[in-house]
C-alpha cells in the first residue's frame, strides 16, 4: 500500500478509483482536514482498510470488497478449478469478517463467488480476468443505482425543503453520488430549494467530517448541528423531512443504520415529520425476518473516549460503543430503492423490489 494526495476529479466525488490493477481509496479517517488517497493491490490490506474505516458505508464497503476479492484471486497460484475455488473462498472469508452489519459486503462477495461457480470449465486465468471485470461492473452499477434512487426519492420532497441527515450516506459511502445524499443531489438538480441540516453523528463524526465536506463541495446549503439539537429544531418547525441511508434492511422493513438513527426516527414520528430511508435493493436482506436478527457491530472504545489524539474521557472509564441501531419499520415513512419506493406493507413491497434485481 502506498499513498498520494490529490483532489477528487471533476466528475464528482468518487471515493474508490481503480486502474491498472490498483485500487485507490480516499482515507475517510482524515477528512475534512486532509484529502489523502491510499493505494491497494493486496486483499489483506483491503480487509484492514474496511475494518479500520479507511472506507465506510455499506455500498462502498461492498465495492471495495469486490476489488479485494479480485486482488486475492489473482495472487492464487492454483492452476486447477477445484483448488482455485478452495483458495478463493478463504480470501472471501477474510473480507467477509471485517464488518458484520453491512450486508452489501457479503452480497458483493457472493456475487464474485457466483461468477466462479457459474464457470467451472474456464481456465483459472480466465476466471481471474472475469473477477476483475465483475468488480468493475459492481462499481459502475452502484453509481447508476444511486442516481436512479435519487430520482425516485426527489419526487417525495416538496419544492422547498429542510432535510435532516444522520451519518454520511453520500458519495463517500458509495462508489459515487450517494443514497440519502443522492436523493438530496437529485432534488437540487430538479430545481428544488434544499437546505440540509447535518447532525455531527457521534462518536465517529461522519456528519460533521464527511457529510458537511461533501455538501460544501457541491455548494448545497448546509447547517451543521450537534446530535442533541434535532428535537429542538423539530419542535420549532425547522425540519421538513429526515433522509438516512442503511447498512441492512430486514424483510419486514426494520432498518439498521448508524447509531442514533432510531432516536431521530422517534423524534420525527413525535413531530409528524416524514422519515425516509434510501437504500439499494442489495442492502435488503430477505433472509432476516426482522431487525432483532441483524448483527450489531461494536467498535473500539477509543472512538468514544478520544477525537483523534485528543482524550475526552478519564482513563479507565467503562465504555459501550455499538456502531449501529435498529429502527422499527413502523417509524419509517418510505424506503427508497433504485426500482421505486416501498411504503407501509414492506414485507411484500420489498420482496417485489428485490425480485427486480435478479
Amino acid at each position: 500500500m502506498s499513498n498520494c494526495t490529490f483532489a477528487p476529479g471533476a466528475d464528482g466525488i468518487r471515493p474508490i478509483k481503480y486502474s491498472n490493477g490498483v485500487m485507490r481509496l480516499i482515507d475517510q479517517r482524515l477528512l475534512p482536514t486532509e484529502e489523502v488517497w491510499l493505494e491497494y493491490s493486496d486483499y489483506q490490506e483491503v480487509a484492514e482498510a474496511i475494518r479500520s474505516m479507511v472506507v465506510r458505508g455499506a455500498p462502498a464497503i461492498g465495492v471495495t470488497a469486490a476489488y479485494g476479492a479480485y486482488f486475492g484471486a489473482r495472487a492464487i497460484k492454483a492452476d486447477n478449478y477445484k483448488e482455485f475455488v478452495s483458495e478463493f473462498k478463504k480470501v472471501c472469508d477474510v473480507l467477509a469478517g471485517t464488518r458484520p452489519t453491512a450486508v452489501n459486503l457479503c452480497w458483493a462477495l457472493e456475487r464474485m463467488q457466483s461468477l466462479i461457480r457459474a464457470n467451472p470449465d474456464q481456465p483459472v486465468e480466465n476466471l481471474k480476468i472475469g473477477l476483475e471485470y465483475e468488480a468493475m461492473a459492481i462499481n459502475d452499477e452502484d453509481i447508476r443505482i444511486n442516481m436512479s434512487m435519487g430520482r425516485h426519492g426527489a419526487e417525495l420532497l416538496p419544492d422547498e425543503v429542510r432535510i435532516l441527515t444522520h451519518c454520511n450516506a453520500g458519495a463517500l459511502a458509495t462508489a459515487g453520488y450517494g443514497t440519502a445524499l443522492g436523493v438530496i443531489r437529485a432534488a437540487v438538480a430538479a430545481g428544488k430549494q434544499v437546505t440540509v441540516l447535518a447532525d455531527e453523528t457521534r462518536p465517529f463524526l461522519q456528519g460533521s467530517r464527511l457529510t458537511a465536506w461533501e455538501l460544501q463541495k457541491d455548494q448545497i446549503p448546509t447547517i451543521l448541528i450537534c446530535d442533541n439539537m434535532a428535537g429542538y429544531l423539530m419542535a420549532k418547525g425547522a425540519i421538513d423531512a429526515v433522509i438516512v441511508g442503511a447498512d441492512r434492511v430486514a424483510a419486514n422493513g426494520d432498518v439498521a443504520n448508524k447509531i442514533g438513527t432510531y432516536t431521530v426516527a422517534v423524534l420525527a414520528k413525535e413531530h409528524d415529520i416524514p422519515f425516509y430511508v434510501a437504500a439499494p435493493t442489495s442492502t435488503v436482506d430477505l433472509q432476516i425476518p426482522d431487525g432483532s436478527h441483524i448483527p450489531i457491530e461494536e467498535r473500539d472504545t477509543r472512538e468514544v473516549t478520544h477525537i483523534g489524539k485528543q482524550q475526552l474521557a478519564p482513563d479507565g472509564i467503562a465504555v459501550f460503543n455499538p456502531a449501529f441501531d435498529v429502527t422499527p419499520a413502523r417509524l419509517v415513512s418510505a424506503i427508497i430503492t433504485e426500482f421505486g419506493v416501498a411504503r407501509d406493507n414492506y414485507t411484500e413491497q420489498l420482496a417485489a423490489l428485490v425480485a427486480k434485481n435478479r
